[in-house]
């Protein structure tokens, strides 16, 4: 059986062999005698006190032996001093300097959470997500204010009182119904729209609504000093109503504006035009040719896709002519194109746009395009 090691041994706490071996020796060599002395037990122990006492006095002062070194044990001593290993320092200072690391580490996050103290919390987010307002209802404010729009632009001295009925509905209780109204003239509502509602604070509202009106003479005539006033056509005009909600109700708040009507729109954004396919164009002429004239007549059920249904058009439209017909790239089955068609109605010519859709139907015989779908306009 191999010999334990050092390790071994200090883990096992078993003495080294060497020290076992060192104290044996050291009992016998104080029961040998020294040489030339005589084993025999003197007879008389004074005397051979007093020889002995004589022979130290004589014999030469032996040199003092070496101081012994820290790693040897004492001779009597239960334990065997082990010198330690340099491996045991390392760790040691190893341990040290992690120490003193996170000593250092936590110090220094001391510090930074005494000079930079944390931020209160937002009282915003700290009370949780904010409720969501309900919306304001936009349609009713559009209704409301379609009305009081009809209503309030329709007036005749004749019947003064049709009026502020009208209004009543609409306005809050106890409001001039008069609104502003001298009782005067006639005039009449011949449309009304209702576009954008801008909301403000307390539960209030700005509709915007257009009405075309048509001006009348009035019923009592001038004075003959004053010349009458001209009458005005139908025309557009614009009115801004204030409307609030109150009691689950949007009732108009106040007195309205007239505001003007912008006589043209914004510039149109420039948008790109799809690629023409010249060639499937000049081969699907004539199907589109057909198709306008059927749906002229009435009749497109032989001209459209299976499945396809186009409702006629009114009664006193009929086909010009198709002015163009241009078809976008593309592949596959299923194609599109604008088509520029001139109608002839009421005793003019108006040339309108389509977008149309073709498909491809195959039967036993042949292969065919037909119309899936016609939209009006450019997109």
């Amino acid at each position: 059986m191999a010999p334990l090691g050092p390790t071994a041994r200090r883990v096992l706490g078993l003495p080294d062999p060497g020290d076992w071996e060192r104290r044996k020796q050291r009992k016998q060599a104080k029961h040998e005698q020294a040489p030339g002395t005589v084993s025999q037990q003197p007879v008389n122990p004074w005397e051979t006190a007093a020889q002995q006492l004589v022979e130290q006095r004589t014999a030469p002062v032996a040199a003092v032996p070496p101081a012994r070194p820290r790693t040897e044990p004492a001779p009597d001593a239960p334990w065997a001093t082990v010198e330690e290993r340099s491996g045991r320092v390392a760790a040691r200072r190893l341990g040290r300097g992690v120490l003193w690391t996170l000593v250092a580490a936590f110090a220094l996050l001391g510090a930074k959470s005494v000079l930079t103290p944390k931020k209160a919390p937002d009282p915003v987010q700290s009370a949780g997500p904010a409720k969501t307002a309900p919306a304001y209802p936009a349609d009713e404010a559009r209704v409301t204010a379609s009305r009081f729009a009809r209503a309030y632009l329709a007036w005749d001295e004749k019947d003064p009182e049709a009026r502020a009925a009208s209004l009543a509905a609409l306005l809050p209780d106890g409001a001039d119904f008069k609104m502003g109204w001298d009782g005067k003239g006639k005039q009449d509502v011949l449309a009304v729209e209702a576009s954008t509602v801008t909301p403000a604070p307390q539960q209030q509202a700005r509709v915007r609504v257009d009405v075309l009106i048509r001006p009348a003479a009035p019923a009592t005539p001038p004075k003959p000093a004053t010349p009458p006033a001209p009458v005005l056509p139908a025309h557009w005009l614009g009115l801004e109503v204030p409307v609030v909600q109150a009691a689950g109700r949007v009732i108009v708040s106040g007195a309205p504006g007239i505001v003007g009507v912008p006589a043209t729109g914004p510039k149109a954004p420039e948008l790109a035009a799809p690629e023409a396919d010249l060639a499937f164009g000049e081969q699907t002429t004539e199907t589109i040719t057909k198709f306008f004239t059927a749906y002229a007549a009435g009749d497109t059920e032989t001209v459209a896709a299976p499945g396809t249904v186009v409702p006629a058009l009114p009664a006193g439209i009929s086909l010009v002519e198709v002015t163009s017909w241009t078809a976008d790239k593309g592949t596959g089955p299923d194609r599109t194109g604008t088509a520029r068609v001139t109608w002839q109605t009421s005793g003019a010519r108006l040339e309108q746009t389509y977008r149309v859709e073709l498909t491809r139907v195959a039967s036993a015989d042949a292969q065919r395009w037909q119309v899936a779908a016609v939209h009006g306009g450019t997109t």
